[in-house]
């Protein structure tokens, strides 16, 4: 009795350990095998967003240094020496054109008017009275022709005698006319060069500088005696780079802002084109002329134009993100027919959400909203618009 118990014991813990073992390696068989639906699956083909390349004029503001200056600016020099005899203006006058500035007084130049007026009166006596001689001479000359038409009452040498004495007197005449012209000449410039010494202002302006009081001696070679300047209209030189000159627009309006007025913007409009660049900077210096009549701005004042660059011709456009840098290269990804391919490009000016890109690009071509190296060139790949088009 005994031994049947045991036996069943035996039996008994032999079928439990054939059941663990059977158990065990069923768990082991499903680890190392997939399950059956799963076998022969390829990997699943990605998708990417994709937005089109655009073609647009790029059309932004920039930021560009610009200086205002006086639409003239004019030194005014002493043209002959002499000393100041009154000056009635002073830094800050205004003044119009024709007005008298400066009168200098020369007393060399009073005593050479003076010599040249008196020859020109004795230039004129004495063709007074070549004149009148030659008016006598010549009614001589006219009686003795006439009486020599009867034989005999004359002689023909008389007359001949008449007669040349009338062209000598002609000629003495012409000769004195010519000395008298040219003695007015001399008058004439002497009275020029003394119209030099009254100094009057050749514009509409402002006096900016004042270097001389009354009684000083002054010469073209000495420095200026005073500047004006014309500040109801100034102009503004901007300085535009070589990237931006081909979107120079003549007559387009530039608004502008200087350090004397914070938070306060002027305009001005293109009239000059330099169409010269400064081999040091560059850049284009172009004008604008600005109104200023009420005098607020001022020659000299650094200013900051808010220029508005514009492309000469349509670029293409594609978003900010869809450009990839590496440290080899600069590309987008391109999508056509399922497949990516990497693009070159260099990127250009900087819009809201998008970038300016040249490359070997079409408008209308599909590239990857987020270009990235991970996605190489090459891999087949699902497409989904982007929901705003960038």
């Amino acid at each position: 009795m005994e031994l049947i118990k045991q036996t069943r014991t035996w039996l008994t813990l032999g079928v439990a350990i054939a059941t663990m073992a059977m158990a065990a390696c069923d768990r082991v068989k499903g680890q190392s095998q997939p399950p059956s639906s799963n076998r022969g699956d390829t990997p699943p083909t990605p998708t990417v967003l994709v937005a089109p390349v655009r073609s647009q004029f790029v059309e932004r503001q920039v930021v560009l240094p610009a200086e205002l200056v006086a639409f003239q600016d004019v030194p005014m020099h002493p043209r002959v020496q002499g000393f100041v005899e009154s000056i009635g203006v002073d830094r800050g006058s205004i003044v119009k054109r024709g007005q008298l500035l400066v009168r200098m007084a020369a007393p060399e130049l009073d005593a050479q008017r003076s010599e040249a007026d008196a020859k020109v009166q004795s230039a004129q006596a004495q063709r007074i009275e070549a004149e009148a001689k030659l008016a006598s001479d010549d009614a001589t000359y006219q009686r003795l022709k006439s009486a020599a038409a009867t034989p005999g009452v004359v002689a023909g040498n008389d007359v001949e005698v008449a007669q040349r004495a009338v062209d000598a007197d002609r000629a003495r005449v012409e000769s004195l006319k010519r000395n008298e012209q040219a003695a007015a000449d001399a008058a004439r410039a002497v009275r020029q060069v003394q119209a030099y010494l009254q100094v009057t202002a050749p514009f509409d302006g402002v006096i900016t500088e004042r270097n001389v009081h009354q009684g000083a001696l002054v010469g073209p070679s000495s420095g200026p005696m005073l500047r004006i300047q014309e500040v109801s209209r100034l102009r503004l030189v901007v300085y535009v780079p070589e990237v931006e000159v081909g979107g120079i627009r003549s007559d387009q309006d530039v608004r502008f802002t200087v350090p004397a007025f914070p938070g306060e913007s002027f305009s001005a409009k293109v009239q000059r084109v330099g169409h010269s660049l400064d081999t040091r900077t560059r850049s284009m210096a172009v004008e604008l002329d600005v109104m200023n009549r009420d005098r607020r701005l001022a020659p000299g004042m650094f200013a900051q134009a808010l220029w508005p660059a514009r492309r000469s011709a349509p670029s293409f456009v594609v978003p900010a993100t869809a450009v990839a840098t590496t440290t080899e290269r600069t590309f987008v990804v391109r999508v056509r027919a399922g497949v990516t391919e990497w693009v070159d490009v260099k990127k250009g000016a900087a819009l809201p959400g998008l970038v300016e890109v040249f490359g070997d690009l079409k408008s209308g071509d599909q590239v990857a909203v987020r270009g990235t190296d991970e996605l190489r060139a090459g891999t087949r790949v699902n497409t989904k618009p982007a929901a705003d088009g960038r």
